[in-house]
C-alpha cells in the first residue's frame, strides 16, 4: 500500500465524518467521505480505494452489506469497522464478513493511526502472497511442462479435458517423470485454483502417522496427542489433495482410504463425529498397480475408485527431443539463482546428454545441469562438465544411428526362391516414402499426413506397424 492510503470513509453522521477526514487528510491520506450506503456503492464503483472506514448502521442499509460488497467488487480494499455500538459478536460478525478490524467510538486517534497501519500490512502480505501465487502458476503450470513429444502433448489435452472434473486421477511413471507437476497443473487450469493444493508424501510416514496426517486426531487419542489436530483431507477442503506414492499404502490403509474417496466423509482418529469434506483427489505412483491388484496386495476396488482416469508419464528416455528443450530451460533457471552467465552445451556434450539412458529421468538431468554450471568457468559447457559415468557410456540407450537402403520391390518379392505378398514387399519402401515425409516436416505427424493425403489416423497405423513410432528416429542421423 502507498505512504498516501486512498480511504474512503462511511458514517451517517456527517459533522463526525467531516471531523475525521479532514485530521486523516492532515496524516498525509486521500480520503473521500459518504453518508448513506447507496452513495458508498457508487463510490466504490467509481474509484479505487485501499481502505473502507464504515459504520454498521448507516440509514439506508446495514453495514455489513457493504463490507461483502466490498470485498467483491474490490478484494484488495481492506474493511475497517467503526461503530458505536460494539460486542464480542459483533466483532465476530465483521470479521466473518470480511473486516479486518472492528473499533469502537468514540476513536482515538493513536487506535485509528495503528488500524490503519495493520490494513497496510496486511494489503502489502496480499500482494506479496498474490505474487507468489503467480510464481507458482509460473513454476507448476501447464505452461512450464516442457515438450514437443507427441505423446506429452496427448497428455496436456487430457490435463485440459479432466482438470475440472470431480473424479479422480492417477498418474504414473519413474521416479523423476515430473508426477507432482502434473497434478499442480492440474489444480491450477482447474475450478479449484483458488482453494489450497495439498500434498501428502504416502511412503515417507509409517501407518499410524499417516493415519493421523491424513484425517487428523483429538487430544488423547494416542499417546503424544496432547492437542487437536486437522488432517490433510480438511486442509484441502475446496481444493486438490495429492497423494504421492499411494502403492505404498497398507491394507488397513487402503480400506480407510476407499471409504473417504467414496464418501467424502471420515472420522479423526479418536473421534466418533463425521467429518465431510468438497476434496478433488489425485494419486501417484511409480509401481505397476495392475501387477499388485493380481498379486493381492492392492485392493481391487481401490484400484478400479482410484483409476478413473490415468495419466502415464514417458520415461524422459523415450523422449530425448525434448532433452535440449529442458536444459536450456534449466540453464535459464539455474543461471539466475547463481548469478553466472552461460550459454549452454557445445554438440559433443549435448550428444552424450541425448545418448544417455536418465534412470533418474528430469530431476536428474536437471541436478545434472546444475552441476555442470557450478563446476565450469566459462560460458560454454564441455563434456568434462558432465559427470565421468555418463561420458564413460553407462546407462547408454542404442540409439539407431541410420536407417537402411531400401531394398527393391522386386529384390523383396522374390528372394531365396520364395515369393513375398505384394504387401509385405511394398512394406520397405512405403516406409522409406513416410520416415522422409516426416524428416522433411521435422516429425510433424498433422503435416506429413497432409502431404502424403492420408488422415492422421492412417499414419499413426501405418507409423506403428512400419515401426516409425519410435521417437528416439526423430534425432538419429
Amino acid at each position: 500500500m502507498p505512504d498516501c492510503t486512498a480511504i474512503l470513509l462511511v458514517d451517517d453522521d456527517r459533522y463526525l465524518a467531516e471531523s475525521m477526514a479532514l485530521w486523516l487528510s492532515e496524516q498525509g491520506h486521500r480520503v473521500d467521505t459518504v453518508g448513506t450506503l447507496a452513495a458508498a456503492r457508487a463510490a466504490l464503483q467509481a474509484g479505487a480505494y485501499d481502505l473502507l472506514i464504515t459504520d454498521l448502521r448507516l440509514d439506508d442499509g446495514d453495514g455489513f452489506d457493504l463490507i461483502s460488497y466490498t470485498k467483491r467488487r474490490l478484494p484488495g480494499c481492506e474493511v475497517l469497522v467503526v461503530t458505536g455500538y460494539a460486542t464480542p459478536d459483533t466483532a465476530i460478525e465483521a470479521v466473518r464478513a470480511g473486516a479486518f478490524d472492528l473499533l469502537t467510538k468514540p476513536l482515538i486517534d493513536e487506535e485509528l493511526l495503528l488500524a490503519i497501519d495493520r490494513a497496510r500490512s496486511q494489503r502489502a502480505i496480499q500482494a506479496e502472497n498474490e505474487r507468489l501465487k503467480q510464481q507458482l502458476d509460473r513454476r507448476f503450470g501447464m505452461d512450464n511442462i516442457l515438450s514437443q513429444d507427441y505423446r506429452m502433448l496427448k497428455l496436456f489435452d487430457v490435463v485440459d479435458s479432466v482438470a475440472d472434473a470431480r473424479a479422480s486421477v492417477l498418474v504414473t511413471g519413474e521416479n523423476g517423470t515430473g508426477k507432482s507437476m502434473i497434478a499442480r497443473a492440474i489444480h491450477r487450469r482447474s475450478n479449484r485454483a483458488g482453494g489450497p493444493f495439498i500434498e501428502v508424501a504416502c511412503g515417507a510416514l509409517p501407518d499410524n502417522l499417516l493415519e493421523s496426517e491424513l484425517f487428523g486426531h483429538v487430544a488423547g487419542a494416542f499417546t503424544g496427542a496432547t492437542s487437536d489436530k486437522i488432517g490433510k483431507f480438511k486442509l484441502a477442503d475446496g481444493g486438490t489433495l495429492f497423494l504421492d506414492e499411494i502403492g505404498t499404502a497398507t491394507p488397513a490403509m487402503q480400506v480407510k482410504l476407499l471409504r473417504v474417496l467414496q464418501e467424502l466423509q471420515f472420522e479423526p482418529l479418536g473421534s466418533t463425529e463425521t467429518e465431510s469434506v468438497d476434496v478433488r483427489v489425485i494419486l501417484a505412483t511409480n509401481e505397476d498397480l495392475t501387477a499388485r491388484v493380481e498379486q493381492g496386495s492392492f485392493r481391487q476396488d481401490l484400484y478400479y475408485r482410484i483409476n478413473v482416469v490415468n495419466i502415464e508419464l514417458p520415461a524422459l528416455r523415450q523422449r530425448p527431443g525434448d532433452i535440449p528443450l529442458l536444459v536450456q530451460h534449466f540453464i535459464a533457471r539455474a543461471t539466475e539463482s547463481l548469478d553466472r552467465t552461460v550459454d549452454g552445451f557445445d554438440d559433443a556434450a549435448m550428444q552424450v546428454l541425448q545418448d544417455y539412458a536418465w534412470p533418474g529421468n528430469v530431476r536428474e538431468l536437471e541436478n545434472v545441469v546444475e552441476r555442470a554450471i557450478l563446476l565450469s568457468r566459462g560460458s560454454r559447457l564441455g563434456v568434462e562438465s558432465l559427470p565421468a559415468e555418463m561420458v564413460r557410456g553407462g546407462h547408454r540407450l542404442a540409439i539407431p544411428t541410420s536407417t537402411p537402403a531400401a531394398p527393391s520391390p522386386v529384390g523383396r518379392a522374390v528372394s531365396d526362391g520364395q515369393v513375398l505378398s505384394l504387401r509385405e514387399a511394398l512394406e520397405e519402401p512405403e516406409r522409406q516414402i513416410i520416415l522422409e515425409a516426416l524428416r522433411m516436416f521435422q516429425w510433424n505427424r498433422a503435416a506429413t499426413a497432409d502431404a502424403l493425403e492420408i488422415n492422421r489416423t492412417t499414419l499413426y497405423k501405418k507409423m506403428k506397424r512400419l515401426g516409425l513410432d519410435d521417437p528416439r528416429l526423430q534425432y538419429a542421423p
